[in-house]
């Protein structure tokens, strides 16, 4: 007898009452299951995928209809190597310039030192107006012009003012021919030409060199009103070329990314493996399909069509039946876009048993509850 307690004896529930009780839970279950079953899905069930409709195009993926998405050959590297050529540098605010003049008229008679002795030397900055100033040459406007420019200008200017003069102007400080390097590179900053020219690769490679995998790294090169962005794995293939003085190259995360829904090892938002990756490289980087409750029939590919002016774009969703064994080797084949979708639908004995479960656990306990315990 169980007692209750305040230690009287409680009467056990008749049948009717362990009835109600019951078919009460089971009703409550049965309600939860059925919103749990509609709610707790990772997205939409096979059989509604592949209802018709207007709003997308199914392709079963097989022999016939994987053409239009197959991956395409890779390219090939370019065998030719850049070969660095000096830019002609143009002076601008903030370069330092080294003069040397010399001056040959007999001794002591001269305005500057003569080359026996290592002539006159003078260091200058350009100053943000673009302008210097040098003894007997006065203010003048050198931005904008080459070194050899500069070394004719102040032979003209000192011409008639000395006998024999000579001039030579070397760059020691290069604003205006050295390269910035940002964004995604391990060491970001300004970088000399003074050594001789830089190519991209050269560049990159004095920043430290990207963070990221190179296909998912775009590169932008800037230069005066001209912008080219190329994907690294492209610049080391060969597209490699000298820079231009002045030059900017900005590194930054290329959007190679696509999402893995429903029964996947790891679902979420991924980098794509490859440049070219395919539809089986993507499924192994998330883990693959879930043994435990994955339908190898119910594999799809949502993808965004290809629109045009006159035509808006038509999403595509693709099927293919991992059963099949050549579904491996058309799944080796399609190629993975950046923003597509895979979903792995759960298999009909899982969608089954997380309806049946919660029902077998109700009438277990309502066994539990109607058995009268004996003394």
């Amino acid at each position: 007898m169980i007692k209750s307690i305040s230690g009287l004896p409680l009467r056990p529930l008749n049948l009717s009452m362990r009835n109600s009780a019951v078919a009460g839970l089971m009703l409550v279950t049965l309600t939860l299951a059925g919103c749990g079953g509609t709610l707790s899905g990772a997205g939409p069930y096979k059989g509604t995928i592949e209802e018709k409709n207007t709003t997308y195009d199914l392709v079963d993926i097989n022999a016939n209809t994987i053409a239009p998405f197959m991956r395409s050959e890779a390219k090939p590297v370019k065998a030719t190597i850049s070969s660095p050529v000096a830019q002609s540098v143009r002076l601008m605010g903030g370069d330092v310039i080294s003069v040397l003049i010399t001056d040959n008229a007999p001794e002591g008679t001269g305005l500057f030192a003569p080359l026996s002795t290592g002539g006159t030397q003078l260091k200058v900055r350009i100053d943000s107006q673009g302008m210097i100033s040098l003894p007997y040459v006065g203010h003048q406007f050198v931005a904008g012009m080459t070194l050899i420019q500069v070394e004719d200008m102040i032979r003209q200017k000192l011409k008639g003012v000395t006998s024999d003069v000579q001039v030579h102007v070397d760059l020691v400080g290069d604003l205006s021919g050295s390269v910035l390097v940002a964004g995604a590179v391990k060491a970001p900053g300004r970088f000399s030409t003074l050594q001789g020219p830089l190519t991209l690769l050269d560049a990159i490679n004095q920043a430290g060199g990207p963070q990221l995998e190179p296909h998912l790294v775009n590169v932008t090169v800037r230069n005066g009103d001209q912008a080219n962005t190329f994907n690294y794995e492209e610049v080391l293939a060969g597209n490699n070329f000298v820079l231009k003085p002045n030059s900017e190259v900005v590194l930054d995360r290329s959007r190679q990314r696509f999402v893995a829904m429903g029964a996947v090892g790891e679902p979420g938002l991924h980098d794509l493996p490859s440049q070219n990756a395919s539809l089986l490289d993507a499924l192994g980087s998330v883990g693959g399909l879930k043994e435990t409750n994955a339908n190898p029939q119910g594999v799809f590919v949502f993808r965004m069509g290809d629109s045009s002016p006159k035509q808006p774009a038509k999403p595509i969703v693709m099927r293919i039946d991992m059963r099949d064994p050549a579904a491996i080797f058309y799944a080796r084949q399609v190629m993975l876009k950046p923003d597509d979708t895979i979903y792995v639908t759960n298999a009909a004995v899982y969608e089954w048993q997380k309806i049946i479960g919660p029902i077998v656990q109700t009438l277990l306990l309502g066994r539990a509850v109607g058995v009268s315990p004996t003394n």
